[in-house]
């Protein structure tokens, strides 16, 4: 039987890419936009959430498991991007992260776990960021959201294991998707004491997304997954030098690895 996989955020970016792979390698594919009748041409069939609208979430997974009769596969994918220095991000939009970066993931697993238990099986994957593992100056906001979700899935993994449902993150490093495009940047404003150091590390942090690797290594990781038996906890995808830097965090002392950040950032 071919297992139900469902991408939140599955029209552009890593959820169209690993979309588009699973269905090759023979799953039953939905995804997810929030209007997914402006989306051409996707591959797979689009269901309508808006992972900050419980009853979207509600509706979608109702829509599917009446069609399917099951849900073995969830990948909390969706998610935005935030830049900026934190004393100038308007609340509205930090909260609005945490609700799509957060609170939207939790809302979606609440959803499908009722579904899973029945079944007696089913695995999450939650889609976090290397970025979640350190504090990053002016992208703190998008690291501590993505942070957030790595505890979650910490703690939600031991709580259904009893169940036969498992659970795990994925953090990738910088791919070359649109995310850049898409997510909020803080204005660089020109009374701002920020302004240069800003202006400056936007460009870098843009030129990142651009230069990053190929979204199929997400997919061929995530498909990997899904074979393995028992997940571990964590699993990093990207550029060695991203996924060393987490090693580098735990291994040096905190003021060392400060230093190292901001040297790196051109901060003085």
């Amino acid at each position: 039987m071919s297992k139900v996989v469902l991408i939140t955020g599955g029209s552009s970016g890593i959820g169209k890419t690993v979309g588009n792979f699973l269905l090759t390698k023979g799953y039953t594919v939905y995804g997810s936009s929030r209007n997914p009748e402006n989306v051409a041409n996707s591959k797979f069939p689009l269901v309508a959430i808006d992972v900050r609208n419980n009853e979207s979430i509600q509706n979608a997974v109702a829509e599917i498991i009446g069609k399917e009769g099951r849900i073995d596969v969830l990948i909390n994918n969706a998610g935005v991007g935030i830049t900026g220095p934190i004393e100038e991000i308007p609340l509205e939009e930090i909260q609005n992260n945490f609700h799509t970066n957060v609170f939207g993931p939790i809302e979606v697993m609440k959803a499908v776990l009722p579904q899973m238990r029945q079944q007696k099986s089913g695995l999450i994957i939650n889609v976090t960021s290397i970025a979640g593992y350190m504090g990053l100056p002016y992208r703190g906001i998008y690291s501590a959201s993505k942070g957030a979700l790595e505890l979650i899935t910490e703690s939600i993994r031991m709580e259904v294991k009893p169940f036969n449902i498992r659970v795990t993150n994925v953090a990738p490093g910088d791919f070359a998707t649109d995310i850049a495009a898409r997510r909020f940047h803080a204005p660089v404003l020109d009374q701002s004491a920020y302004k240069e150091i800003y202006s400056q590390q936007l460009a870098t942090i843009n030129e990142h997304v651009n230069d990053g690797g190929d979204p199929i290594e997400m997919a061929k990781a995530i498909d990997k997954i899904i074979q393995t038996k028992n997940p571990k906890v964590h699993y990093k995808v990207g550029a060695f030098m991203q996924k060393f830097s987490i090693f580098l965090k735990k291994m040096l002392p905190d003021t060392v690895y400060e230093k190292m950040l901001m040297n790196h950032y051109k901060i003085k």
